[in-house]
């Protein structure tokens, strides 16, 4: 071999060696400032099924506040996004928590912007392990709205029966007074008897709603008949239709039958008739009828009363809300008949809606799921009138008209 070979190969073997020299000093360099990966802390065993069944909001947090696991409640809440718990006080009390490492209970009120209603909600944090944190959180919007209703509720009644016992307690006075004037006790005593049915009444309502409310009807469905119903709704309402002059009229369908419960179907009515004729000038007609209309049984009110101006119409259903509160003092109207009408419609899975022209008269409409029936339905009867003291004929089917004057 010459030399220029020679030299050439030893110059070739001295750059391979000095690039292996430098490959090896950077490897060591790299391995001696590698920074070691932290394994992120392993949720416990077993917490994620427990998550997976809690009907709270469930998130565990690992370091630096990152969502390792979260519920699904906790997603559809907006206590979660990503990886990022984006609840500020909430953070902060996981954050507390962390520190000391001691549970922690509070409330917050959630907002998550334009169109989303607030949520209230109560939080427990606690320490899940060393490393862990856990969040629960329990949606309580629907309890603070009952128990805003409950308070009202309470107002309301106490407010209203004040009146009726004020004004009992002022008229005893005044036939004291007027112990020695038997026309001015006659008047006086004669006012008392008003104002103690109204208070009676108004009792009565209270109960019934109160009872209404507590009892689901459709645990037990039954087949409901429509004509039965109508019967004893005016039947209920006949004394005072009388005194007044007023002209009940009754029309339905032959056979027609409701899903429900009777007695709660039967109180619906009878306030939507009493109502009609509580706003019904002397001397006029009260139109109750009743048809089917594909799924549904539509009985409906209709009255040539006072009306109900269009600004009103969407609160009428308001416990204790009035039209005309003047009015109702002539009445004993309480208030509360078409708040009961609107639970009934709701738990039997119906509504109920109005029409109404002010100084003209209304309709009350109300809806509720139809019975099935086998078999086509018997002619209607010929029309004719009853004895509103007696009970319509057997198998008298609507188009019966019952007509009470």
């Amino acid at each position: 071999m010459d030399p220029t070979t020679q030299a050439l190969l030893a110059a070739l073997l001295g750059a391979l060696v000095g690039g292996a020299a430098v490959l090896a000093w950077h490897v060591s360099d790299r391995i001696q400032h590698r920074v070691p990966e932290e394994a992120p802390p392993a949720v416990p065993p077993g917490v994620g099924t427990v998550l997976s069944v809690l009907r709270s909001s469930a998130v565990v947090l690992g370091e630096r506040d990152v969502v390792l696991k979260a519920s699904a409640p906790a997603y559809a809440l907006g206590l979660v996004r990503g990886q990022e718990l984006v609840v500020t006080e909430l953070a902060e009390a996981v954050r507390a928590v962390r520190r000391d490492g001691q549970i922690r209970d509070t409330e917050l009120v959630i907002r998550r912007g334009p169109g989303h209603p607030p949520r209230h909600v109560t939080a427990r944090v606690a320490p899940l392990g060393s490393q862990l944190v856990l969040a629960l959180v329990e949606d309580r919007t629907r309890e603070r709205r009952i128990e805003a209703v409950r308070r009202d509720f309470v107002a309301n009644v106490s407010h209203e029966l004040k009146t009726p016992v004020g004004a009992v307690r002022l008229l005893a006075e005044a036939v004291g007074d007027a112990s020695d004037d038997p026309e001015a006790v006659e008047r006086f005593a004669g006012r008392m008897i008003t104002e103690s049915e109204r208070l009676g009444t108004l009792v009565q309502q209270i109960i019934e709603l109160s009872r209404l409310q507590a009892d689901d009807p459709l645990e037990e469905p039954a087949d409901v008949d429509v004509a039965s119903v109508l019967h004893h709704a005016v039947d209920q309402t006949a004394i005072e239709a009388r005194a007044r002059d007023i002209t009940v009229v009754t029309q339905a369908e032959p056979g027609l039958q409701v899903v429900g419960n009777e007695e709660q179907v039967t109180v619906a009515v009878a306030n939507l008739v009493a109502n009609a004729v509580h706003y019904s000038p002397r001397g006029s007609s009260v139109l109750v009828a009743a048809r089917a209309d594909d799924d549904t049984v539509e009985v409906g009110v209709t009255d040539q009363g006072i009306g109900i101006p269009a600004g009103e119409i969407d609160r009428i259903f308001e416990r204790f809300y009035r039209v005309d509160p003047a009015r109702h003092r002539s009445t004993g109207g309480t208030g509360l008949g078409l708040s009961i009408v609107k639970h009934v419609a709701a738990t039997h899975g119906g509504d109920v809606r109005v029409w109404s022209v002010e100084g003209e008269g209304s309709t009350f409409t109300l809806s509720l799921p139809r019975a099935a029936t086998a078999g086509a339905p018997a002619p209607a009867p010929p029309h004719h009138v009853h004895d509103p003291d007696h009970a319509p004929a057997d198998g008298a089917g609507p188009d019966q008209q019952e007509v009470i004057r």
